[in-house]
């Protein structure tokens, strides 16, 4: 097992291109090991206003380098990732505990960010389109928002800040960015690569500190005319909520509760290679885990069985271990809320398989572990089939037919991703017509987004913007239609056309 060096005791907030000092910090823990890695520093509204104020600045300069040149910037980035890919991947293991495996995969996705979003700085493509008047010409383009402000989630702490900022950078904007308190050191390394690549001073500004402090500040500061954030249904909702009374856009990424469809018909094994992977792959700590599972009622024993099996084989511990399949939980409180679900699944009258309890002793004593939990006889209507648990917890929900199966699978506030096992064709072009989540895969799992299709979901998960793909630059730019007369003379649209 290896283990890294930060090289820093405490980390500083990156203003304007420079590293500003805050007094104020608190412990960031590997929750794996219990232990202290590094400080975070706990800001105040103050370098918020200093980081707008830079960024403004910047912005202005770099809305005027050709979006080719700006694309340059983020090539560079991508290059040193990759060279530092597996520094960052053990670092990002250390400080949010998934399987070292995972963060290679998450650090590549931010690799494939860097030269998918390069690209578009020859891509950024507007439109032209006939006039309806002579010698007129009329188009359209993108053009920057200004400064945007990015609220990044401790559990894909690398990946997700670059579906954000990429974006922004080259469409022309500059970013104030707030990463996560518990997992600042991908936020650290990442400035630290822009600073290298050669972006210049202020057009992006890392704040670390408290989402009541520091979230707050981005979201009320006038100069801040986009909020991306991907994080809870509660904080989204009052996000959205205040950037609506100040008319600023905003881009939510929230909740889901996804599932995996097992028709009568499916290869066995492979629906539960599917179900470890999304079920307890991040140990289930992520938006597009897979929670539940809707079964036909004639294989529902078979694939008990065979997944009661595949769980039993499932290794948990510290992920830097390249044999550990399942890392630890990020913190205690999640530890408590997960317990708590599995005391209500309980009383509810859902029959657990397995797991059920954190592990604490030998291996597992110092971090926080929880066993990998199998629910089954639930119904649609309990709150472990309802409600985002974020944790190993899945719940197997039997159904008689495919039509009743997409509509348990729609049977929730959340539309984020969902998935069917099926060899019926008829079946599976049905079922991406029918589930109503922003993602839907057919034999495979309810995770593995690539980075050149948009990532978002439909109904409580989100408000209807995507992160990555093509549409991600929705969010950080504005629609400006251009109109070059040019006969001579004022013509006036639908006054003066010919009837």
């Amino acid at each position: 097992m290896t283990t890294l060096s930060l090289e820093v005791e405490k980390l500083n907030n990156f203003i304007n291109g420079e590293w500003v000092n805050v007094s104020k910090t608190q412990a960031v823990i590997n929750p794996a090991t219990g232990e202290e890695i590094v400080q975070v520093p706990l800001s105040t509204e103050e370098a918020v206003n200093e980081a707008v104020a830079a960024a403004k600045a910047a912005q202005k300069e770099w809305a005027l380098v050709p979006a080719p040149q700006r694309a340059e910037v983020l090539y560079r980035v991508g290059y040193i990732m990759k060279e530092r890919k597996e520094r960052l991947s053990q670092l990002l293991t250390m400080e949010n505990g998934k399987v070292i495996e995972e963060a290679r995969g998450e650090v590549q996705e931010g690799i494939d960010m860097a030269f998918y979003m390069a690209g578009e700085g020859r891509r950024l493509f507007g439109q032209t389109t006939p006039a309806e008047l002579k010698d007129k010409f009329a188009m359209s383009q993108r053009a920057p928002v200004g400064v945007v402000g990015i609220i990044t989630p401790w559990n894909f702490p690398i990946a997700i800040a670059t579906w954000k900022s990429f974006p922004a950078i080259v469409a022309g904007n500059a970013v104030v960015w707030k990463p996560a308190t518990e997992t600042p050191i991908m936020a650290y390394e990442l400035a630290k690569i822009f600073e290298e690549a050669g972006l210049p001073k202020g057009v992006v500004n890392v704040v670390f500190g408290a989402g009541s402090v520091v979230g707050d500040a981005m979201v009320h500061h006038e100069a801040i005319r986009v909020i991306s954030f991907t994080g809870s249904n509660d904080t989204g909702r009052n996000i959205a909520s205040e950037c609506g009374k100040q008319l600023k856009k905003v881009s939510l990424e929230m909740g889901g509760k996804n599932a995996v469809i097992v028709m009568d018909d499916a290869d066995l094994d492979l629906a539960v290679e599917g179900i470890l992977w999304s079920a307890f792959g991040t140990s289930g700590q992520r938006c597009t885990a897979c929670s539940r599972v809707i079964v036909h009622e004639k294989v529902k024993r078979t694939l008990e069985e065979r997944l009661l099996a595949a769980m039993d084989k499932l290794t948990i511990g510290n992920g830097l271990d390249e044999s550990i399949k399942v890392g630890p939980i990020i913190n205690q409180s999640g530890v408590v809320k997960i317990k708590q679900y599995i005391e209500i699944g309980r009383e509810e009258g859902g029959k657990l398989l397995a797991g059920g309890y954190e592990l604490t002793e030998d291996a597992h004593e110092n971090g926080y572990y929880f066993a990998p939990t199998l629910f089954t006889n639930a119904t649609a209507d309990m709150r472990i089939a309802q409600e985002e648990i974020f944790g190993p917890v899945v719940s197997i929900i039997p159904v008689s037919s495919f039509e009743e199966a997409i509509e348990v699978n729609n049977g929730v506030t959340y539309g984020l991703s969902s998935s069917i096992f099926t060899n019926d064709v008829n079946r599976v072009f049905k079922a991406q017509r029918d589930l109503d989540t922003g993602i839907v895969y057919v034999n495979a799992g309810t995770t593995g987004a690539e980075i050149h299709l948009p990532f978002g979901g439909t109904k409580g998960t989100g408000n209807g913007h995507r992160d990555s793909g093509i549409q991600a630059l929705d969010v950080f730019t504005e629609w400006k239609a251009i109109y070059v007369d040019y006969s001579g003379k004022l013509q006036r649209a639908q006054i003066d056309v010919e009837s």
